[in-house]
């Protein structure tokens, strides 16, 4: 085998293209008329913490003893080509098992038997656009499409993390997948190892109704209803750079001008005056026979957080009320994780392709508040992942991971007040396009 295993799944990934990947990644080459492929995981967790860190004790979240399993995503991705200059794209993604009919029977009604849509995953068209091609250097993009913020949203497959779910600093303080309605161009530059990508999005902007204090705008992605508002558009770009062999920088911005302009009742904001958002971010990645190495930063400000967080919701809405409300000016997330190829290290083709790695992790959805605004020590985490990938096969992983997590202080070591969140996970992935023409 002339090329490790991982470095086949990742060219694999990056061949996913317009329906899974970097759009800039586009995949053409890859297929004549049509393909069919996606990706999905299966996660079981042993948990030894409670449900919340917000219970009002003086110690964060209680030590119990649970246990989780679940199927975080199922995605099917389809790409059909009309010619060689139109293209379609659609990802079709059902999570936590996707919707489902629920019966049960009511006693306080004489045992009458009740069917109901209950189920709480989703279903959720995730991506579908039509796309045109002048040339490699210069594509055109319109519809529903992933916002290549930060480097999850940018290679969220699951084979393209370490972890048994997805790095957790940017899950946490954006939406994830974050996928919006609108239009982008994008395309790339040069060849070999002086490759530069580009990519620039004009789509839906946050909605102000779900920013919060635990998830500071990940909440603010629009779709609870049947069209999205639009009165305050975001702006995205991002540029990837392949200067080094291996190695890949990328780095985003995104900005909408007025998310309480994109609220569902805009009249509950007339006090708080314009809410604008900022985010940044940067990434790495570095990755030769040997090593496979990550890295993430995120920063993000909320204007007029104050008084956003002083603006009251219907307790019957679907977004936070009271202290949950109260959403910091500034957000911040960054993490490096690094992984061993055994097989490439040891020198024999008869070892499996294990992959040891670690991950560190911090992140803070209340990183800083507003002039004399309060924060949550809660929301402070530090997280510490280390755990072991058989890749089977260059698109199929077993991954196997422990994690702890420390509350409320930035520092890595030392102490603090509330009880560390540890936990145990074992999961299998894949992605991969297995029907081509």
């Amino acid at each position: 085998m002339k090329t490790t295993l991982h470095t086949l799944a990742t060219a694999m990934v990056l061949a996913l293209g317009t329906a899974t990947g970097s759009q800039a990644q586009d995949g053409s080459e890859s297929f004549e008329k049509y393909r069919i492929g996606g990706y999905g995981e299966m996660v079981a967790s042993f948990m030894g913490y409670g449900t919340s860190r917000f219970n009002g004790t003086t110690t964060g979240n209680t030590y119990e003893r649970r246990n989780s399993i679940a199927i975080p995503r199922f995605v099917v991705a389809g790409d059909y080509k009309f010619n060689k200059h139109w293209q379609l794209g659609a990802e079709i993604e059902f999570e936590a098992g996707g919707v489902g009919i629920e019966t049960e029977m009511e006693e306080s009604e004489n045992g009458e038997y009740e069917t109901e849509m209950e189920k709480g995953g989703e279903v959720a068209l995730e991506q579908f656009h039509v796309t045109y091609t002048l040339n490699r250097y210069f594509h055109v993009r319109a519809g529903h499409m992933v916002l290549p913020v930060g480097l999850t949203n940018a290679h969220h497959e699951p084979i393209l993390f370490f972890g048994t779910v997805r790095p957790e600093a940017e899950t946490v303080v954006i939406p994830s997948t974050w996928h919006e309605t609108g239009l982008s161009v994008f395309g790339r530059f040069g060849r070999g190892y002086g490759r530069m990508s580009y990519e620039a999005y004009v789509t839906a902007g946050l909605n102000a109704d779900g920013f919060g204090r635990d998830h500071w705008v990940a909440d603010g992605k629009q779709g609870l209803f049947e069209k999205d508002n639009f009165t305050s558009p975001a702006y995205t770009a991002r540029l990837d750079y392949e200067g080094v062999k291996g190695l890949r920088l990328g780095a985003s911005v995104y900005y909408c001008n007025d998310a309480a302009a994109n609220a569902d009742k805009t009249y509950k904001y007339a006090k708080v005056g314009r809410v604008p958002v900022t985010i940044v971010t940067a990434d790495a990645q570095y990755s030769n026979r040997y090593v496979t190495a990550r890295a993430n930063f995120l920063w993000g400000e909320v204007g007029n957080s104050k008084k956003l967080s002083g603006v009251s919701l219907s307790n019957l809405s679907n977004y936070h009320h009271g202290a949950m409300r109260r959403t910091a000016k500034n957000a911040l997330a960054y993490g490096v994780e690094a992984g061993l190829n055994l097989r490439s290290i040891i020198g024999d083709r008869r070892v499996p392709v294990f992959y040891p790695f670690a991950r560190y992790e911090y992140y803070n959805p209340q990183e800083r508040g507003e002039d004399d605004q309060a924060v949550e020590a809660r929301c402070q985490v530090s997280k510490w992942v280390a755990g072991l990938n058989w890749f089977a096969l260059p698109n199929l992983v077993v991954k196997l991971d422990y994690s702890t997590r420390k509350i409320g202080t930035a520092k890595v070591f030392g102490s603090s007040r509330y009880h560390r969140e540890n936990e145990l996970s074992i999961g299998v992935a894949y992605a991969g396009w297995f029907w081509k023409k």
